[in-house]
């Protein structure tokens, strides 16, 4: 395995080129959730390994020749988000979404692997999954997993590998357990009596309302849930209201629910929805509250996290085995079901400053392909060691 490792490793490093300027052409021309089939069908052709299985409607799922037993999915994300990029770079962006999550670069970094692992032969099969719209809801993921591509597949693992700036450059986390927290999103709407600025006594303010909704909704993360384990409640819209001197009607919000433990989630739920319903009769008001449930906390196999810290210390990397995010991926999908996962994060936070996720000056180096790429490789190694086959 050590001598198969440092094989592949060298023909990563033969393909790291093209693979730098297939991460500059996808950047520069983004597709975003539920659009991405001209971006699967570049990558798919830069793999060259036929056309693989069309998977949520957008992706593909492409094996790779050799190996027998159980196989390994190595998953890369198709969509860009609706950001205006800011980075200046000629290769930036010539339309209205950017690759401001790392897209791009895990998409290099997997079609540098797969071909790597086909010049050097692997002993496990390799699926590499090019998948659509992890940045919307439904996810990609959750189709993948209900159509059964992977249980078709003979895949019993996936890997991840996922760039981030919060933890230092050199460094790759590799965390048992969860790693990243379920998330629902919500949309509260207050409905009041509107009118006239000038008499507040005649009228019932959605808008006073549902401020007073916004604070008291901080409770739900600070007094309802274990501190340990943590909650994350935001609203990231707000909507009422046509001039200064009118009260309306109502009033909207947008926000999402975040927990790190599966046995939190209906908690906070029945939680969310006593404020809310508690807050607008408290103001004379009543409140619709939908909630769209969006993704599962991602739970780490750690029999794949311990293998991958091995293999990484193994290739030179300082590995993290604490970072956790109340970030969230549809990545969860493949965790704790019919496969096991392992979700890691490669460090970029080399410099002061470095932009967070999602802004648009968010710009990994093009060093960041090989880091992601060795990440995978780790990965995959853990999978073999954990189910020889």
């Amino acid at each position: 395995m050590s001598d198969l490792r440092t094989r592949w490793t060298r023909a990563i490093d033969d393909e790291l080129p093209a693979a730098v300027t297939l991460r500059h052409t996808v950047h520069a021309d983004p597709r975003g959730s539920g659009d991405e089939e001209d971006t699967a069908r570049l990558v798919t052709e830069a793999i060259g390994a036929g056309e693989g299985v069309r998977v949520a409607k957008t992706g593909r799922a492409i094996p790779l020749p050799g190996g027998a037993g159980p196989g390994v999915a190595l998953r890369a994300e198709l969509d860009a988000l609706p950001v205006l990029e800011g980075t200046g770079v000629p290769w930036a962006s010539r339309n209205e979404l950017m690759h401001a999550c790392g897209h791009d670069v895990h998409l290099a970094a997997l079609v540098a692997v797969a071909r790597a692992a086909v010049r050097v032969g692997v002993p496990r099969p390799i699926l590499a999954l090019l998948q659509p719209r992890e940045e919307t809801s439904p996810p990609g993921a959750l189709d993948i997993v209900e159509a059964g591509v992977l249980a078709e597949a003979g895949v019993s693992t996936v890997i991840g590998a996922h760039v981030q700036p919060r933890i230092a450059h050199g460094v790759v986390s590799a965390v048992p357990g969860p790693v990243n927290a379920s998330t629902d999103e919500f949309e509260v709407t207050m409905h009041g009596q509107g009118g006239h600025a000038g008499y507040p006594h005649l009228l019932r303010d959605p808008i006073l309302a549902l401020s007073q909704l916004v604070v008291s909704l901080q409770q739900l993360a600070s007094r309802r849930i274990d501190p340990v384990f943590g909650a994350v409640c935001s609203i990231g819209r707000i909507q009422a209201g046509t001039a200064a001197n009118v009260v309306p009607n109502s009033a909207s919000a947008l926000g999402s629910l975040r927990l790190m433990r599966a046995k939190d989630r209906e908690r906070a739920l029945e939680t969310l929805a006593e404020i809310v319903h508690g807050t607008a009769k408290a103001h004379g008001c009543t409140a619709e509250l939908k909630v769209n449930p969006c993704e599962p906390v991602l739970d780490n196999d750690p029999a794949l996290a311990a293998g991958a810290q091995r293999w990484l210390r193994h290739g030179g990397f300082a590995v993290d085995d604490q970072f956790r995010s109340f970030g969230a991926d549809d990545f969860a999908h493949y965790c704790g079901g019919a496969t096991r996962g392992l979700m890691l994060f490669v460090g970029l936070g080399d410099t002061a400053g470095v932009p967070s996720l999602h802004d648009d000056r968010f710009l990994p180096r093009d060093e960041a392909v090989l880091q992601v790429a060795h990440a995978l490789v780790a990965g995959y190694l853990a999978a073999v060691d954990a189910e020889p086959g």
